[in-house]
C-alpha cells in the first residue's frame, strides 16, 4: 500500500500521556474513506512503522485522528511519535485497514480499557447514529489516564466510566451476562483486561457474540521445515534453516530490506511472492488475502514446499 505524506494539523493532550494527533493532505485533498475499527500506519522519521486506530469521525474525510500513549519502556515508537508531533510536522501515512470492523446487530456492548478507548469511540457514533441501543463500560488507571472523558460526557447515562483508583474495576461478567443474546460485544484494551474479558464471556456464553482487538500479538511460531528462497532481482538463493527467518536471513547476509515488528502484524516487510507457496504465520494480511498467496511477510512466514521465489 503507497504511503501519502500527511501534515499534522492539531496535537491536543486529551489524558496524561496520551495527545490526540489530527493530520491532513498537504494539498488539501479528500483522504481514503474509513469506517469504525480501521487503523493506519504512520511511518515515522527513523524509519519505524506503527499502527494507530483512527478515533475521529469517518464523515470528516479532510482529516485522520489518532490517539497515542506514550510508553517510555515501549519499543519507541510512541516516544518518538510524541516528541515529532507538532503542528505542520509531516508524516508518511498508509491507507486505513480494517481488522476489527463493527459488524451489524441489534445492539452493542463495548468495553475499553485505556487506550483501548480508541477504536471505540468511532462504533459509539456509528452506533448512535444507526439509532441502535448500546452502552459502553471504560476503565482506566485514573481519570487522568483516560481520553476522551469530556466527548464521552455527551452520551449520558449510556456511559460508564470507571477508575481504578475510585470506582475499581468493573465487573466484566456481569456487564456481559446483562447482555441480550441479540447484541454483540466489541472489547479493546491492555491484554490482562481483554484476557479476563474473553474469560467473562465465555462463561456467559456469549464467546460467539464477543469481538476483540488487541495491541498485543502473541510472538508467531516461525520454525518448520528447511527451504530455499531466490531473490529474483538478483537470482541469489539463500537456504532458510528449521529456526531461522526469511528476514533474518537476509539481513545476516547484508540483504537490506524494509521491516519494524519482526512479529507479522505491520505489513512493513511484504514481499510479493513469483513462485512457491508462502505458509502464512503474520495476523496482517486477511483470510483471503492468505488464500491468493499473492504476498508473504517475510518476519514470521515459511514456505509450503522446497522453494519460494519472491520480488526481491
Amino acid at each position: 500500500m503507497n504511503a501519502v505524506k500527511l501534515r499534522i494539523r492539531e496535537v491536543e493532550q486529551v489524558a496524561d500521556a496520551v495527545v490526540a494527533v489530527t493530520m491532513e493532505s498537504m494539498a488539501g485533498l479528500d483522504l481514503a474513506p474509513w469506517e469504525p475499527g480501521a487503523h493506519v500506519e504512520v511511518v515515522l522519521p527513523s524509519g519505524l512503522v506503527r499502527h494507530y486506530s483512527l478515533c475521529g469521525d469517518p464523515a470528516e474525510r479532510g482529516t485522520y485522528r489518532v490517539a497515542v500513549l506514550r510508553e517510555d519502556d515501549g519499543r519507541g515508537g510512541s516516544r518518538e511519535l510524541h516528541d515529532v508531533a507538532t503542528a505542520g510536522t509531516v508524516l508518511e501515512v498508509r491507507p486505513p485497514r480494517n481488522a476489527f470492523p463493527l459488524e451489524p446487530a441489534d445492539g452493542y456492548l463495548f468495553l475499553a480499557g485505556g487506550i483501548g478507548i480508541t477504536p471505540i469511540l468511532p462504533m459509539l457514533g456509528a452506533a448512535e447514529r444507526a439509532g441502535l441501543p448500546w452502552r459502553l463500560v471504560y476503565g482506566g488507571r485514573s481519570r487522568s489516564h483516560m481520553a476522551f472523558t469530556g466527548e464521552l460526557a455527551g452520551y449520558g447515562d449510556r456511559v460508564r466510566i470507571m477508575a481504578d483508583d475510585v470506582e475499581g474495576r468493573p465487573d466484566l461478567a456481569a456487564e456481559i451476562s446483562a447482555e441480550g443474546p441479540d447484541r454483540l460485544v466489541y472489547a479493546c484494551g491492555p491484554a490482562p483486561m481483554l484476557d479476563r474479558v474473553a474469560e467473562a464471556a465465555a462463561e456467559a456464553g456469549a464467546a460467539d457474540r464477543l469481538r476483540l482487538e488487541r495491541f498485543e500479538v502473541a510472538a508467531a511460531d516461525t520454525t518448520g521445515e528447511p527451504f530455499e528462497v531466490e531473490l529474483s532481482r538478483t537470482g541469489v538463493t539463500v537456504p532458510v534453516g528449521a529456526d531461522e527467518t526469511v528476514l533474518g536471513v537476509l539481513r545476516a547476509r547484508g540483504i537490506t530490506v524494509p521491516f519494524s515488528c519482526e512479529n507479522g502484524y505491520c505489513g512493513t516487510c511484504e514481499a510479493v511472492v513469483l513462485d512457491g507457496e508462502p505458509d502464512h504465520r503474520d495476523t496482517y494480511l486477511t483470510d483471503d488475502e492468505k488464500a491468493e498467496g499473492f504476498t508473504t511477510m517475510i518476519c514470521v512466514s515459511r514456505c509450503v514446499g522446497p522453494r519460494l521465489v519472491l520480488d526481491l
